[in-house]
């Protein structure tokens, strides 16, 4: 609610510095650590002069930051302390230093502690909608299409295989560790290769397990054409959705028709780039 005049300082406890007093004078200046304070009215305060209690009103009056008595003292009294209680008809602003951690619920957002690290996707943060305080999950706020992370592997060794099933392309492979269930992982592999007659020759990725391939041939082939020879490129590029944040590693592997044989050489890049949701 609105005030006229000065608002009330509510339920804010003060014990005002002390006054000598000066011979024959009843008005005094109070002050807290050396500065003028104004009471709320004489009836919010306690003021002891000589051990006793002094009625509000009667015995003493206020106007501003002055104290009135109703004589003027004398050498020898004594003001033994004046007490303001604030606007004690409200709970108010707590005194300076007067509520201790036991007062507050230990489930309270303190800001007491940093954060080290990327939140994770159920952190969450206060936000206020149209003036309403809720409160949203990280994952909700977390820009999207962003790198989080790149791993790269390199093989340069030259690799071959008879094999009529997936066999590992040793020396390719890699492990990443998403930072959110939500990320995928964008996969990107290069290669040089030829086979010897084998009719076909495919190379795949797979993810621990699983072959990621969901076509036949397994994303490329070695082509034969008549008898000999055939140099090709083998290139992959595939989005995985792993799904998890635990490690999980991706391996090249490749296969041919089970009598001859079809080769992996050069510079083998395999490279793994976490993509933020």
């Amino acid at each position: 609610m609105g005030y006229i005049g000065k608002q009330p300082i509510v339920g804010n406890f003060q014990v005002c510095d002390a006054i000598s007093v000066v011979n024959g004078q009843a008005a005094y200046t109070m002050q807290v650590n050396s500065t003028n304070v104004e009471p709320e009215t004489a009836f919010h305060m306690l003021v002891s002069l000589n051990g006793i209690l002094q009625k509000p009103g009667s015995s003493f009056t206020i106007s501003g930051s002055t104290i009135t008595f109703a004589s003027n003292l004398a050498t020898g009294d004594v003001i033994d302390f004046i007490i303001l209680l604030g606007d004690v008809l409200n709970i108010g602003t707590p005194s300076d230093d007067t509520v201790t951690a036991a007062k507050l619920n230990n489930t309270m957002i303190s800001g007491l502690t940093a954060l080290t690290s990327a939140p994770d996707d159920t952190d969450e943060f206060l936000i206020s909608d149209a003036g309403t305080l809720k409160r949203i999950d990280a994952s909700l706020i977390g820009g999207g299409g962003k790198i989080l992370q790149v791993v790269n592997n390199l093989d340069t060794t030259a690799r071959s295989t008879t094999s009529s099933s997936f066999v590992d392309a040793t020396g390719n492979s890699l492990d990443i560790t998403p930072s959110a269930t939500t990320s995928k992982v964008l996969l990107l592999y290069s290669a040089q290769g030829y086979k010897d007659t084998v009719n076909e020759g495919y190379v795949t990725i797979f993810r621990d397990s699983t072959n990621l391939s969901t076509v036949t041939g397994n994303y490329f082939s070695f082509l034969r054409f008549g008898s000999g020879t055939l140099m090709d490129h083998p290139t992959i590029i595939f989005l995985d959705s792993p799904n998890t944040t635990s490690q999980v590693t991706y391996q090249v592997k490749f296969m041919g028709d089970g009598s001859n044989a079809i080769h992996l050489f050069g510079m083998k890049s395999l490279i793994a780039l976490e993509v933020g949701a």
